[in-house]
């Protein structure tokens, strides 16, 4: 059986979005040929019956990192959003026609405008398209993706499709051959990890605020916040998280740097002795299932893990969603756990991820789902 794949970007080096290639690559096992259609392509190393075409984003950021004053006309207008779009749009379908006769199954991810753009075409062609959208927002293009694609997938119990009959809950899909506790690795006493994108829908200003408390209360702690911006849009939030920390940062208690590739992140979370994520609920956020396949206890405020906690756990890990006050209680009493109890809970996490949430689980959903005739 042939896949084609449409996603976002392809890119083994993206810190947010890398995980991806690791998919791509364990897709490739189970399928004869997986042909991608990516807005960007950065770093690529696949096997050989994955071929990756890309609409040209990256191309655009590159230019996009020269100097403005020195750009041709030309330059100038394919900067134009119009232009860019149409281009694109050219492309998608110029690949579709490529590749008419090299697929039988399609997943798109993420990005609803693929299936509205092909969908019916797909239908009319017996290929029976997927998407997955896990968002906990709609919206008029979500909703008319839905309705064309034959499947939705997700992982979030609060997804906004999940009120569909077609949705299908999945693993977040963490590889627990590479995320795991590494017993040699070093850990900094009393340190607390964010990793994760410096987007106003992470509320991380919310951690700031309760470390700011535990600092105001004399408790001894460090917290490394690593992250980017991932669009020009987020990068005033990112400076007004760092004006927020900043007496903080003086201090040494809070330390700012730069987000890591995803198969870079474990060497991440096996440095600290405690993650904290505030995504609120609707998303599912797979830097938790991360830290939580390392052995890293994580705190959170997202519903969506009352789901795999049990009832132990979630009182001791899961704080009142923007809630500062909440969180500091629950950061100051996990800091001050034996170790051998935070190595307990550590070792709970990890088994309910490789029970439910492992790679291995949803590449082998994922085939089942598109191998049976629905």
């Amino acid at each position: 059986m042939k896949l084609l794949f449409i996603t976002q970007k392809v890119d083994k080096d993206d810190d947010v979005l890398g995980i991806y290639h690791r998919w791509i690559e364990e897709l490739a096992k189970k399928f004869d040929q997986i042909n991608v259609i990516c807005l960007y392509r950065g770093r690529v190393e696949l096997p050989t019956n994955v071929t990756v075409y890309s609409l040209g984003k990256e191309k655009y950021a590159k230019h996009q990192s020269t100097n403005s004053a020195q750009m041709s006309r030309i330059k100038h207008l394919w900067h134009s959003h119009f232009i860019r779009r149409f281009v694109f749009l050219l492309r998608f379908y110029k690949y579709l026609w490529q590749l008419r006769g090299d697929y039988d199954r399609i997943l798109v991810h993420m990005n609803p405008e693929y299936m509205i753009l092909a969908g019916l075409l797909w239908k009319i062609s017996g290929k029976k398209p997927i998407l997955w959208y896990n968002h906990p927002m709609g919206g008029w293009k979500a909703r008319v993706a839905i309705a064309i694609a034959d499947r939705v997938l997700r992982t979030s119990p609060f997804a906004f499709s999940a009120r569909y009959k077609k949705s299908m809950l999945m693993p977040v899909g963490i590889d627990t051959d590479v995320f795991r506790k590494i017993a040699a690795a070093p850990k900094k006493p009393r340190s607390i990890l964010y990793l994760g994108r410096l987007s106003p829908i992470k509320y991380i200003e919310v951690l700031i605020d309760a470390v700011s408390i535990l600092d105001a209360q004399g408790i001894d702690f460090t917290l490394t916040i690593a992250g980017e911006p991932s669009k020009e849009s987020e990068r005033a939030y990112a400076v007004s998280l760092k004006e927020r920390a900043k007496e903080l940062v003086k201090k040494g208690k809070v330390i700012f740097r730069s987000g890591v590739p995803n198969y870079q992140a474990p060497a991440l979370y096996n440095a600290h002795f405690l993650s904290v994520n505030m995504t609120p609920t609707g998303s599912f956020d797979k830097t938790i299932i991360e830290a939580m396949a390392c052995e890293l206890p994580v705190i959170v405020s997202n519903h969506a893990l009352r789901e795999i906690f049990p009832s132990e756990l979630a009182a001791k890990l899961m704080f009142e969603e923007k809630n500062s006050d909440d969180l500091a209680k629950k950061i100051a009493a996990l800091l001050n756990l034996s170790d051998e109890e935070k190595n307990q809970i550590g070792k709970k996490m990890r088994q309910l991820i490789i029970e439910k949430h492992s790679l291995t689980s949803l590449v082998d959903k994922l085939t089942k789902i598109f191998h049976f005739d629905f």
